[in-house]
């Protein structure tokens, strides 16, 4: 069993930063493709970015040039680098690890972490 954890939502202005953290449990994190999800009220859960072992990474359409997502194997961590934030990045944020490295299924998921942008 996989447990992961996300942290670093808060409150921000349109236009600012914000990096989320997420810390997965396991012996071979470093072989863990992980990426993150966000779901706004009353909308479907969206891809946002993935990472896999060979620090390769993918964006969703609507983050592409924003967001960085990176990965530290030493902490067993992920990072979701997001700046130029707007109103409509306002959602739950979730970090998913798919130990397999598949990059097509995400076992494992976070309980999630607000992100609310203000205008």
């Amino acid at each position: 069993q996989v447990q992961v954890v996300e942290s670093g939502g808060g409150l921000v202005q349109a236009g600012g930063s914000l990096r989320l953290s997420c810390t997965a449990s396991g012996d071979t994190f470093s072989s863990y493709h992980m990426a993150w999800f966000r779901q706004a009220p009353g909308k479907e859960r969206e891809f946002v970015a993935a990472i896999n072992w060979m620090y390769s990474t993918t964006y969703g359409d609507s983050v592409k040039g924003r967001f960085t997502i990176s990965r530290d194997n030493a902490k067993k961590t992920v990072y979701l680098q997001m700046n130029s934030l707007r109103p409509e990045d306002t959602a739950v944020y979730y970090c998913a690890a798919d130990p397999l490295g598949r990059g097509s299924e995400y076992d494992y998921w976070g309980q999630g972490t607000q992100v609310t942008v203000s205008s």
